[in-house]
């Protein structure tokens, strides 16, 4: 049983070198969402820390499993499933509703924890796109200052599918560009530890790095043998 977790980070930290960014400044995060406790186990002994889950019940089982790694939330949030994710998520990538931050907040307050998020934010224009508009965001932003459990650690966004059927909207490389300039016009009234950015993933994470991200969200590059 193999993972292609120490190629891809070899990759990232070239990619970093080139680009003039510290390697340690990027974080690898190994999406594990389609696979079990044994490829996660294989990751970890190829130096992975930090690993990312859509789905609130194998974030549960992976993070009981491995609760020295770093377990990142990075799919669509239910406000059902809010009182599962908060107790093992280190960071939230994907809020877009301050419906669900209040829940957030309730919920981490009752167990003692300041949960950390990324607000996902919708750049591309694209109308399948779940996120906030940047002219939402500094009212959402507002919003999230009353509430004290929650810390708002900077932007997560996706880029569109590079298709036919999307030839219309922006490469991935714009759509990161375009995100971290939100980030940066937004810092400054945002509070000083609203710096991070999540873009990127196995068929676009170099322009994430290159538009500044601090983590990018590697899935089939690492856990799929037929991209090894």
């Amino acid at each position: 049983m193999l993972t292609n977790f120490a190629e891809i980070k070899k990759e990232k930290d070239e990619k970093c070198a080139e680009l003039g960014r510290k390697p340690e400044d990027v974080t690898l995060i190994a999406v594990s969402k389609t696979v079990g406790l044994d490829e996660v186990a294989v990751a970890i002994s190829q130096g992975a820390i930090d690993f990312g889950e859509n789905r609130p019940e194998e974030l549960c089982r992976k993070a009981q499993a491995f609760p020295d790694a770093n377990w990142h939330f990075i799919g669509n949030i239910q406000s059902r499933q809010i009182k599962n994710i908060v107790p093992h998520a280190a960071l939230i990538h994907s809020l877009s509703k301050i419906d669900h931050a209040k829940k957030i907040d309730r919920t981490a307050g009752e167990i003692g924890k300041v949960q950390k998020v990324l607000i996902e934010v919708n750049v591309s224009g694209e109308e399948s796109k779940s996120g906030v508009s940047k002219e939402e965001l500094p009212a959402f932003l507002e919003e999230m200052k009353e509430l004290s459990n929650v810390e708002v650690c900077g932007l997560m966004t996706m880029a569109p599918i590079e298709d036919e059927a999307h030839a219309d909207l922006p490469s991935a490389d714009e759509v990161f560009k375009r995100a971290h300039d939100l980030l940066e016009a937004t810092k400054s009234h945002a509070g000083e530890n609203f710096r991070e950015l999540s873009a990127g993933m196995t068929n676009d994470w170099p322009d994430g790095i290159k538009n500044g991200s601090t983590f990018i969200r590697v899935g089939r590059a690492i856990f799929d043998p037929k991209l090894f």
